[in-house]
């Protein structure tokens, strides 16, 4: 196996993949046009096989295992989509497999996994984060033997992955003036960096990644990969601690920029995705198009092409999306209120300090045996952001003391 990755591996893996994979849409998309003042064209990686378009890479590397490897079976971490890729290609290519997803993974993504791989795969839960599920792969691997399918770092499964980007060049029809690409461990955005740079060197190449999980900037600010302290595994599908040691280098030399983008503006990418345009995005696949509104200037020096990578969302995680996005866009707000012992203080909360369109959400007292001398926790929801400055000065006047709980607080945490 090669240890470096080239245009030549990426066609090589074109070729292997065309009778399995989907050759997915590259569509405009009107809401992001307008609001950048640019065509904006979205991959459709949402729509491949598995829905996600890590099974591109996951089959291209388990195709091109020996006789005896393929014997051997396989094993892979995955926090769903990986697993899904790995599930499809053994039960396409009669090899056994085990695939070990963190606690975190979804439902539905965990119950595709087995619905795929049928009686070829097992599933196996194996720690809470994606890092604690890929040690226990690896020491199955060693344990059993079994071929480590890697769901980024090798050049395998990179070449893999690099075929969107040999897709989007052939159906842009001309060299796009921005590739905005997901970032996890970077064998997406290294894929595609590398035909990029080979066939349209001028292309920008954005990489956006959760702001929770942000490995990459922090490899780059620190010069090579490295373990984050904290992960936030929200947006699943990013959510990794630590980058590959084969895709940072690609990333470092061939990437233009590589931005954070806030997991509140995740969701209402995520929402108007669902709402406006009719695509079910999960988290990591309205990276692009959230780094896109939030963080890029506006174009018009040719197409922006954004990565929608995948569209595995569990629907019963949409309260947390729309409470996310709520917050991000400044509609609902939280506070710890301290009513004066007094016959009256709600009904005065109520009267003089809400506004007109101003609801509570929640309402719910913090120490439950003592309501007496104990604050409440109030949610608000305001009809427009810039109420917010108005509400505060109405508490600040009223007899009440009032602490805001902002959204980057650690009490933030017990509310979502």
């Amino acid at each position: 196996m090669t240890d470096r990755l080239t245009a030549g591996l990426i066609s090589q893996a074109a070729e292997r993949l065309r009778p399995v994979v989907r050759h997915t849409a590259l569509e405009p998309n009107q809401r992001l046009s307008d609001l950048l003042g640019g065509q904006v064209l979205l991959k459709r990686e949402d729509a491949q096989v598995c829905r996600s378009y890590k099974v591109r890479g996951a089959f291209n590397l388990i195709a091109s295992l020996t006789d005896e490897e393929r014997r051997r079976g396989v094993v892979c971490a995955s926090a769903g989509n990986h697993g899904q890729g790995v599930a499809f290609a053994c039960a396409r290519l009669g090899i056994n497999g085990r695939v070990y997803v963190p606690s975190t993974t979804p439902r539905q993504k965990r119950e595709r996994i087995a619905a795929l791989g049928g009686d070829r795969v097992e599933v196996v839960v194996g720690g809470g984060t994606y890092d604690e599920a890929s040690s226990a792969a690896h020491a199955d691997s060693e344990r059993t033997g079994a071929i480590y399918v890697h769901p980024f770092d090798d050049v395998r499964t990179m070449a893999g992955q690099g075929t969107v980007g040999l897709e989007i060049l052939a159906q842009c029809g001309q060299a796009p003036h921005t590739v905005v690409v997901p970032v996890g461990g970077g064998g997406l955005i290294s894929g595609i960096a590398v035909w990029l740079r080979e066939h349209s060197p001028g292309t920008r190449i954005v990489g956006a990644e959760p702001a929770g999980a942000a490995s990459m900037r922090a490899a780059l600010d620190h010069g090579g990969p490295l373990a984050l302290p904290e992960l936030d595994t929200f947006v699943d599908g990013a959510a990794v601690g630590r980058v590959g040691d084969a895709t940072f280098p690609l990333v470092k030399d061939l990437v233009d920029e590589v931005v954070a983008v806030d997991e509140g503006a995740v969701c209402t990418e995520m929402l108007d995705l669902y709402q406006t345009d009719g695509i079910i995005a999960e988290p990591a696949g309205a990276l692009a198009g959230a780094a896109a509104r939030e963080l890029l200037p506006s174009s018009s020096g040719g197409p922006v092409v954004c990565v929608v990578s995948g569209g595995n969302n569990d629907v019963s995680r949409y309260n947390e999306v729309l409470e996310r996005s709520l917050v991000h866009i400044g509609l609902r707000h939280y506070f710890l209120v301290t009513f004066p012992q007094r016959p009256g203080a709600l009904r005065h909360f109520l009267d003089e300090v809400l506004g007109e369109g101003q609801d509570i959400i929640a309402f719910e007292y913090v120490k439950k045996n003592n309501r007496e001398t104990g604050p409440a926790l109030v949610g608000i929801e305001l009809e427009r952001a810039g109420d917010l400055d108005s509400l505060l000065l109405r508490m600040k006047d009223s007899p009440l003391t009032v602490e805001r709980i902002p959204p980057g607080s650690p009490l933030f945490t017990f509310i979502l």
